[in-house]
């Protein structure tokens, strides 16, 4: 794998301050059990539907024994489904439908082996509500409502799904359920939903998990450590220019977080991370993390901010407070909203909305006017809003989506790409000219542009946002062209018209794209093959910054992505 180049920035002076010490502690897994005959197989298994009403009515609530909770669709439309996953082959006798008082008239329930191909085991056209126990008979490892008429108004709506049966005597592969003190969206549960149409890789979908899980094993094993002692956690980063940064801190907890349920150890690790965190403030916006330590996790060339490291951060600590609550050793929640808010005072420059390259520029420097393009986390920046309520938040990701889009009209029309570093945001943003930071290319498609496709399509999955989809597809018609859809031709760099810079292949480049390529109903081809890419490229324990975003990318693309 190539080396990336070594992060420059300004040295301030150094201010070395360190937080209490507290605790960790760990939370518990529960797996299903088996099942006898006629055994209710659907409780606190993995749910999808076609569509949610909002964030409080998810697939989840119909499968999670209680009638205080439900599943609703998106209001007025045909058809809407709801889909459970019972981890394995099973015979189905029964199903119990729970209904609010927005039912199905007309709907089926139907089986399948693999999540693509449906079968009707039954169907009416004269539902009326209140509680339908239907006794049936079909096998299959997935099985679903399927409205097609409703019957008022609104959507359809469960209190609960019920599914009965037996699995053969074999037990269906555990799925953390959720305990107090586990994980409230355990990894693989797939209980966020992402926008409509969005593609995944082909193969069955605890298949893709598992090849996630597998990758997660590894990267931890070769880059989450305990070598400072004090109790913290640190991904280590051979190949940035000090062992410890902010970047691979930030990634540590939002990986260790969205990962809870498949890792016991999960909250352990995150609240390690937590504690490094804290003892390791910014010089200059003590609420922010010092970018760089040393071998001895001392920070140092400054001890002031990096703007991506703190944006991983907070989106961390808010996915953390989702999934164990913030009533524990750390108040998560508060944790980021303090984070939120000093990103807002030292990271966000207050005349353009725009996010500065960290702390230390400040107001008549030659950095002021200055943004690096892979900071710009547009469902970051919907999660900050929502947990604040600062409206500052809607400017600053409607300020983002702007900019990427004037400069892929005006400076990267035939490609989408964007520069590392975009100069002048105060009068007209224009890709660097040279080096103004890292290095010469900072005007290019580089090693911080590279993760582009990723930030951008994060949110175009999630969100189904117009401007992060159009952005999205962009890069991706791009790049599938260009290489005529052979993965193994996408290069290590670009100039924005699309010239190669450097030959070779480097996850930090290709895995982004499979991102890109889920908002393209015509791309599953290229799809899989980026995924067959990803799983047959090994990395070594010097690869932590291809890896780290491989990773990602790939919880991404297999539908575990979530905005809390």
């Amino acid at each position: 794998m190539h080396a990336r180049p070594r992060l420059q920035r300004p040295s301030t002076v150094l201010v070395l301050a360190l937080a209490s010490a507290l605790i960790a502690s760990v939370f518990v897994l529960a797996a299903p059990p088996g099942f006898a005959a006629d055994s209710l197989l659907s409780q606190g298994r993995p749910a999808t539907s076609s569509s949610n009403e909002d964030a409080t009515f998810l697939p989840s609530a119909a499968f999670d024994g209680n009638t205080g909770t439900r599943w609703a669709s998106a209001e007025g439309h045909d058809p809407e489904w709801l889909r459970v996953d019972l981890g394995g082959s099973a015979t189905i006798s029964r199903v119990k439908l729970t209904w609010e008082a927005a039912y199905g008239k007309s709907y089926r329930i139907e089986t399948s082996p693999d999540g693509n191909a449906w079968t009707s085991v039954y169907s009416t056209t004269s539902g009326d509500g209140g509680v339908d126990d239907l006794t049936l008979s079909g096998t299959g490892r997935y099985v679903r409502m399927y409205g097609t008429a409703r019957g008022t108004v609104y959507g359809y709506s469960l209190y609960e799904m019920e599914v009965y049966g037996n699995t053969g005597g074999s037990t269906p592969s555990p799925t953390p359920t959720i305990t107090p003190g586990g994980p409230g969206v355990p990894f693989g549960s797939h209980a966020i939903p992402y926008a409509a149409g969005m593609l995944r890789p082909s193969g069955a979908q605890a298949t893709l998990d598992q090849k996630v899980i597998d990758y997660y094993q590894r990267w931890k094993a070769a880059f989450v450590k305990q070598n400072c002692g004090n109790g913290w956690y640190q991904i280590i980063s051979p190949d940035a220019d000090h062992p410890y940064v902010a970047e691979a801190q930030g990634y540590g907890m939002v990986i260790t977080a969205t990962m809870a349920g498949a890792d016991p150890d999960a909250k352990k690790i995150f609240d390690g991370l937590v504690k490094y965190v804290l003892a390791h403030p910014s010089s200059i916006t003590p609420g922010l993390l010092a970018a760089e330590q040393n071998t001895a996790c001392q920070s140092v060339n400054g001890s002031d901010s990096a703007t991506d490291g703190d944006l991983d951060v907070a989106y961390g600590l808010l996915l953390a407070d989702r999934q164990w609550g913030s009533t524990g050793t750390y108040n998560y929640k508060q944790l980021a909203i303090n984070h939120i808010n000093a990103i807002k005072a030292g990271e966000v420059n207050p005349t353009t909305k725009l996010m500065k390259l960290g702390d230390w520029s400040s107001s008549g420097d030659q950095y002021y006017w200055i943004s690096r393009s892979s900071d710009w986390m547009i469902d970051h920046f919907r999660a900050f809003r929502k947990a604040t309520g600062d409206t500052t938040w809607d400017t600053v990701r409607t300020n983002h989506q702007n900019l990427i889009a004037s400069q892929q009209s005006t400076y990267a029309a035939s490609t989408g790409l964007l520069a590392d570093f975009v100069v002048n945001t105060n009068t007209t943003p224009k890709p660097a000219t040279g080096q103004v930071l890292e290095d010469p290319n900072d005007g290019k498609f580089w090693w911080n542009a590279c993760r582009d496709p990723w930030r951008i399509g994060n949110d175009a999955v999630t969100s189904g946002d117009a401007k992060s989809l159009a952005a999205a597809r962009k890069l991706n018609t791009w790049i599938k062209s260009k290489t005529g859809g052979n993965p193994n031709n996408i290069a290590v760099g670009y100039s924005l018209n699309g010239t190669q810079i450097s030959s070779g292949s480097e996850p930090a480049y290709f895995a982004p794209f499979a991102v890109a390529a889920m908002t393209d109903s015509g791309s599953q081809a290229w799809l899989d093959a980026l995924w067959t890419k990803m799983l047959n490229t090994p990395f070594t324990a010097t690869d932590y910054y291809s890896t780290s975003v491989q990773l990602q990318v790939m919880i991404t693309v297999t539908g575990n992505h979530w905005v809390p």
